[in-house]
């Protein structure tokens, strides 16, 4: 014998369904705030009246024509490479701060020295792991931003 199905049962699986797809949707929620970078700007508005600034700046910085690469060796110590048309930028000042993705680790400021024929070397190294640099480089009246990645 068989027992009927009544509005308990209705009423069973209806609350499972929801409690499911409740659990499934804070489960979400708690992940994406979990690994939420932070923003790429604070105040959009004031980050547009400046955008027409940025592509100029971007343009002049296109036309110098400059390559600057950044790579880590073993000891996980920062080598910058700049290279201009005209030769290496030896006597530049070349500045990087090293975020972590997804912020787990602090912001750092590395300190570089020349090492001639363009290459820097900087004086402290970094933790093992995934790193975005944003390198700036200055040679007399003239800077570049540059966006480069260290692979964990």
């Amino acid at each position: 014998m068989t027992r009927p199905f009544t509005g308990w049962h209705m009423t069973g699986i209806i609350v499972a369904m929801f409690g499911l797809v409740i659990a499934v949707n804070v489960l979400m929620a708690s992940y994406a705030i979990g690994t939420f970078g932070g923003t790429v700007v604070d105040n959009s508005y004031v980050a547009s009246q400046r955008f027409n600034d940025w592509l100029a700046e971007a343009r002049a910085q296109r036309g110098l024509n400059w390559n600057v690469d950044a790579t880590v060796d073993g000891d996980r110590v920062v080598i910058v490479t700049a290279l201009a048309p005209q030769g290496p930028l030896s006597d530049a000042v070349v500045t990087v701060r090293a975020t972590h993705p997804l912020g787990r680790l602090p912001e750092r400021d590395l300190v570089f020295r020349s090492v001639g024929k363009g290459r820097f070397v900087s004086t402290t190294a970094l933790p093992a792991g995934r790193w975005l640099l944003r390198v700036d480089v200055r040679h007399g009246h003239e800077d570049a931003r540059f966006d480069d990645e260290i692979p964990a």
